[in-house]
């Protein structure tokens, strides 16, 4: 099975302050028949869109260091809803707070055999 019908239909909240890598992330989700949430270049943005959408999306894919602040508090929000998610990053673990490390990651730069993998390795946890 390909990952259009494994991950079709699923709703990712995307938070990436960098406009490229946002797109990219849209554009890949789109052909695995995704719909992407946001993208929201801010965390507050995604706290508030989480706050009157709690049920507004199935997955989250979080940059680690969004517009200078780090998503730790957007990924908190996810964990209080009940709700998957994986963090997008150049860093290595060590960067992550410690509450975080062994959570699946996507290490940038990444293919889209990577998003793909990460998704199904969150969804399946």
């Amino acid at each position: 099975m390909d990952a259009p019908n494994r991950l079709a239909g699923l709703r990712v909240l995307v938070l990436e302050d960098e406009a490229l890598l946002a797109m990219l992330l849209e554009d890949v989700l789109a052909e695995f028949g995704c719909t992407p949430v946001g993208p929201f270049g801010h965390c507050k943005e995604a706290i508030a869109f989480l706050g009157s959408n709690p049920q507004g999306c199935d997955v989250g894919i979080l940059d680690v260091n969004v517009s200078g602040q780090r998503s730790d508090v957007v990924a908190i929000e996810f964990d209080r809803l009940g709700l998957p998610f994986v963090f997008s990053t150049g860093y290595d673990e060590s960067a992550f707070d410690e509450r975080w490390r062994g959570k699946p990651s996507l290490t940038k730069p990444f293919r889209s055999a990577d998003l793909e993998r990460v998704l199904l390795e969150v969804l399946q946890a």
